[in-house]
């Protein structure tokens, strides 16, 4: 049986709430952009709006960064300062989780993310988030691994230090209190 992702009234209600004093907290990150739009949009996509509360719940703080005029879609980044709290502590995909024997983590980002609904960030869209303010400067950020470093066992992470944002590596199966993921969703 397929869980229904809807949010109730209240739950609605409550999200609007927080997503539209992010939204004109920090009007910098969607110039142009009115949250009368964005909220029309996601009016019409419950399971999206379902997928915002999960970034939500799991501190991830998601804020509009753009628009897409091809679809009319806006797009939400985790906009959390840290690697949200939320979805610490995991390793990269379910491979790597079934690959530890011993000490595994309690998830992964791969699978975290699709339980979601949403995707983690690319690098490219992890330099676009760090062009719009200071993130990850205590804790860093699993990022969407290609296939050919991942075939051998590795996976990437970004994070900013030295007021610069670094791509580095680890064992996909590696996990740390300070590392999480950010998603990505379009509405």
């Amino acid at each position: 049986m397929k869980m229904k992702k809807e949010l109730t009234k209240e739950q609605r209600e409550s999200l609007f709430s927080v997503l539209k004093a992010r939204f004109e907290k920090n009007m910098e990150r969607h110039k142009g952009i009115k949250w009368a739009d964005v909220q029309q949009r996601l009016e019409a996509s419950p399971e999206k709006l379902w997928s915002l509360d999960a970034m939500e719940e799991t501190d991830g703080e998601p804020d509009v960064v753009g628009h897409d005029a091809k679809t009319g879609e806006y797009i939400f980044f985790d906009c959390a300062a840290e690697s949200p709290k939320g979805r610490r502590s995991i390793c990269y995909d379910h491979h790597a989780l079934e690959s530890r024997k011993e000490n595994k983590p309690g998830h992964s980002a791969i699978a975290m993310a699709a339980e979601m609904g949403v995707d983690i960030l690319t690098e490219e869209q992890y330099r676009q988030l760090q062009q719009l303010g200071k993130f990850d400067l205590k804790t860093s950020s699993w990022v969407a691994t290609p296939a050919a470093i991942r075939k051998l066992g590795g996976a990437v992470f970004c994070d900013r230090r030295y007021d610069t944002v670094f791509l580095y590596h680890n064992g996909a199966e590696s996990y740390y209190a300070t590392r999480g993921f950010r998603g990505v969703i379009s509405v």
